[in-house]
């Protein structure tokens, strides 16, 4: 029987490519001349963490990191920028959350709308993936379809098609 996973997932070596992009931009432009502003990617803790001394340049490296993430396929829903907190000194602190998985209510969701398009498809919840199966893989497609053109909070990857 065809199936075919829906994931949530963040290719972290690309959303590492686009962060460093980020700081080499950062190193070329004259309005972050002598400013103490870092980028770092943690990928155990899956978050982007922005340090600096100013709002504006806060908003001008979270938009110089969306950019790169745009041309690097990275999602940008993917990324949960966080409030400006004051940090030690003169600095502001920013925590960026990479999300990955798909939520249980979000889960619920794209289950609901299969069995709304009375497509013959099964769709099941499995810890942070939708595995959806059906006997023609034209059905799938279809479902495939459906998800893209619903307006999820999560970006969807399809893997693990099977035949």
């Amino acid at each position: 029987m065809p199936s075919f996973d829906a994931v949530s997932k963040v290719d972290l070596q690309e959303l590492d490519n686009a962060v460093n992009n980020t700081v080499k931009e950062m190193a070329t432009r004259f309005d972050f001349r002598g400013s103490q502003t870092t980028l770092d990617l943690d990928r155990k803790a899956k978050a982007v963490t922005l340090v600096t001394d100013s709002e504006m340049r806060a908003k001008a490296v979270g938009d110089m990191l969306i950019a790169h993430c745009v041309k690097r396929k990275v999602d940008t829903k993917s990324l949960d920028f966080g409030e400006l907190k004051p940090a030690g000194g003169n600095t502001l602190r920013r925590e960026i959350k990479i999300l990955e998985g798909i939520d249980k209510d979000t889960a619920r969701k794209m289950v609901a709308l299969v069995k709304e398009s009375k497509l013959k498809v099964q769709a099941q919840i499995m810890d942070d993936l939708v595995r959806v199966s059906a006997k023609k893989i034209d059905d799938l497609q279809a479902v495939m379809s459906l998800f893209g053109a619903a307006k999820l909070t999560v970006p969807v990857q399809y893997v693990n098609m099977k035949s």
